[in-house]
Formats: C-alpha cells, structure tokens, sequence
C-alpha cells in the first residue's frame, strides 16, 4: 500500500501574495487566497515568448484581483490566452476579467464553458432549489436543506462576470505556448470536461483538480445527471495519467507540486475503495446518501462542506449501484435509499 511519503515535493515553501515562483522553464507558480476552509488555490503563469499565458484564474474577490494586477503590472508584455482548466469558480473566476485587460481569448473546453454559464444563469437543472431537492430526496435533513436555500447561488459571488466567447480544446489537442506543445488529457467526474496541461519536453503536468497530492478530489452528483457514475468515470480517467513518467512534475490546484503520480493513483484507488467498503459496511438495511454522510465524513461540516458531501455520497452510492452492489429504493415521491443485492 502506497502513503503520502510515497510523493517527493521538491518544493516545501510556498510563494508569498503575487509572488510568481519559478518551478520550471517558463512556468511560474501563483498562490491565491480562497475564502473558505480549502484557502487556497495555485494558477500558472506560462512564459508565451513575448505574451504570457494564465492557466485558471481564481475566485472572483478583490484580494485575487489585486494581487493579479501587482504580478501583471511588474511584467509589460500582455496575455495571449487565459486557459481554463475547468469551470469551478476558483479557476473560472476571473476569467472574463483578466481576458478583458488586452484582449486575450478565453481557452477552455466546450463542456466547461456551458457548465459556467448554466450554473450562473440556474439553467438545466442547476437551479439552487433543484439542488435542495435533489439532496432532500436523498435523505438531507431539513435544517441543512434550508441553509443551502438560503446561500442562493455561491457561484455568482466566486464568479462575478463569465466570458460570452472562448476558444475551444479538446482532449489530445496540443496548445503550443512559449515554443513548447502542451497536450490537452480531458478528465471526466470532477467537473464535465477537465482539462489538464502536459509538456513532455519539461517533465510536467498542470493537472488542475484532477491530481491533488494531499486531499481527495471532490466527484459529486447533482440534480443535472442524479444518477451518473462520475466516480466511475473519474477512476477511469485517472488511467489517462498512468503512462505519463513518474518523475513528472505535477502542478495542482491545491496543496503542493510533487513527483510520484502513480503512487499518488493508487492512494486515491484505494481511498474510495475504502470508502465503498464503509458504506457496503452501513448499509444492512436501506439507507439514504443523508443518513450515510457522517460515514463518509465524521466530522462538523459547514453550509459550503455539505454541499460537496451530499453529492460526493450519492456519487459513491451510483458507483456501488452501477457495479450491482447495491440498487435503488424509492424515487423522488419518497426518500431515496440504497439496499445491498444478493452479489453483495
């Protein structure tokens, strides 16, 4: 079994507010503060020969928007793009804004770009009381379903204004930045259509949310898709990065740069395994995604955390189900529940 030892970080200290840390030719690490208990999220800075390249963006708030301007402001040549790994408001964010101080063009996938604008518009099944149904009828208690409505849209608030145009990749797309290919591996499971950044000739891997050296990556199932295996298709996709050479530099979104990707696989393999397993264990008679949360997550959990938790358990639960470990009982007349079939 592989540990967290099993990484090498060759780069412990952190880059100080709009400090760009070099961590490779050409490609600068950026640390932006995030207003929730995960406080922070890494963007990349590209060196685009006489332009530069941002990839992600941040949580649309004036620290990142000040700290943006310090970095762009110390360096005289514009941005030639600013790549989107996927459409979360901490990548998403300032998207619009930072492209609109010279023009630069928006890149992303075509998936992510439609989630942003159906998420921010409540369109498609994304509406916040579709949201709230969708965990209601999958056991979440009233006190919680009512602090969720009166949230609203949080995503508005990390993303105060999304671009009306893109570029769009695709998966095995090369963007060729600083005379340097770049190959597009799109990821499924964490958002619709991920993309991450490989460079073979630097040994590294811009990975987004889809490698993370320290924490799980959220896979949640909302009311969009109620019942897709995205943790399915998320495992499946990590299979993308398991030919990739183990030396490879990864860049995160969160946590620390490292080296050790297969390792850092299997870990996550065996995380939800685990967590499978512990719910397998709950579940002698029917329970809800609800009435299992404190399973998947014992520990207080607030607004914010709810909401990935929920949808993180019923995405755990779809998996069993697509495996034929355990099936559905009830619809949205009633509360949803799992039972264990006889494979189990």
């Amino acid at each position: 079994m592989t540990t967290l030892q099993d990484l090498q970080y060759p780069f412990p200290d952190t880059p100080g507010a709009a400090e760009v840390r070099q961590v490779a030719p050409g490609v600068g690490w950026v640390r932006m503060p995030l207003p929730f208990v995960l406080n922070h999220i890494n963007l990349w800075l590209l060196d685009d020969g006489d332009a530069l390249t941002v990839v992600d963006t941040g949580f649309g708030i004036d620290a990142v928007r000040d700290n943006w301007s310090a970095i762009l402001d110390r360096d005289p040549r514009p941005l030639s793009r600013v790549l989107v790994t996927h459409s979360h408001p901490d990548h998403l964010g300032l998207a619009a804004w930072l492209a609109e101080r010279n023009g630069a063009p928006v890149v992303m996938t075509q998936g992510e770009f439609f989630n942003g604008h159906a998420i921010w518009n409540e369109i498609a099944g994304t509406a916040v009381d579709e949201m709230v149904a969708h965990f209601a009828a999958h056991g979440l208690d009233p006190a919680r379903q009512g602090a969720l409505r009166d949230r609203g849209n949080s995503y508005r608030r990390g993303v105060p204004a999304l671009p009306k145009s893109y570029q769009r990749i695709f998966d095995g797309d090369v963007v060729h930045i600083g005379g340097r290919d770049w190959h597009v591996i799109v990821g499924f499971g964490h958002s619709p259509e991920h993309a991450s950044l490989y460079c073979e000739s630097l040994g590294v891997l811009i990975s987004g949310d889809m490698l993370l050296p320290r924490i799980s990556t959220n896979v949640s199932v909302y009311a969009l898709t109620p019942e897709d295996d995205l943790l399915g298709w998320f495992l499946e996709s990590l299979n993308r990065f398991k030919d990739l050479p183990d030396d490879t530099l990864v860049l995160p979104s969160h946590g620390h740069p490292f080296r050790g990707i297969r390792a850092r696989i299997a870990q996550l393999e065996a995380h939800h395994r685990e967590r499978c397993s512990a719910l397998l264990k709950e579940i002698e008679t029917p329970r809800s995604a609800g009435e299992l949360l404190s399973t998947l997550f014992p520990r207080e959990l607030d607004t914010h955390q709810v909401m990935f938790a929920m949808g993180e358990a019923i995405a755990h639960l779809n998996y069993l189900a697509a495996r034929g470990e355990v099936r559905r009982v009830g619809d949205r007349t009633s509360i949803i529940r799992f039972e264990k079939t006889a494979e189990a």
